[in-house]
């Protein structure tokens, strides 16, 4: 029975497809992905808590220890990816997805942070301008409305610009 009423041939059989092709595959893996942004929000506050309490070393650790525990490479491998051509990179050459991108766009950021906090604007500037482009990548091939991507993308802005 459906919300319509009876269940038909054609309603059974979507749904028969639905279950048995690589579709719930690909649901389960956006809800794991997602599952790992929403851990990530909590790890990242705490490191930032870390870098405003001026405890730049044990943030760094941590957030070294965030790579390849979210994303299978370890910090060097992220960090010393280009710019241009970094989203087709990963999602053509590493096989991520949107959501590993979502990841690494938060490392970023955080890197930044971190950078900055210790001294090296430029070092900032590098991770800030990489979290931008994957931010914005991300706004545009996600579907969904996020209004906290978009305000991470316009303080990255600002930072940019200082």
């Amino acid at each position: 029975m459906t919300a319509a009423g009876p269940m038909t041939i054609n309603d059974g059989l979507r749904h028969y497809l639905y279950c048995w092709t690589e579709q719930p595959y690909d649901m389960y893996q956006r809800d794991y992905i997602l599952r790992l942004v929403a851990m990530l929000g909590d790890l990242i506050a705490g490191i930032m808590s870390l870098i405003k309490k001026g405890d730049l070393q044990q943030a760094s650790e941590k957030l070294d220890k965030l790579y390849p525990g979210m994303l299978r490479e370890d910090a060097a491998f992220f960090r010393k990816l280009p710019e241009e051509g970094m989203t087709d990179t990963l999602l053509r050459k590493h096989n991520y997805t949107n959501g590993h991108l979502e990841i690494l766009a938060e490392l970023f950021n955080t890197e930044a942070e971190l950078r900055i906090a210790g001294g090296d604007r430029t070092g900032s500037m590098e991770f800030s301008r990489k979290a931008l482009a994957l931010f914005e990548f991300i706004d545009k091939e996600y579907k969904t409305y996020s209004q906290e991507r978009i305000d991470k993308m316009e303080i990255i802005r600002q930072r940019l610009s200082e």
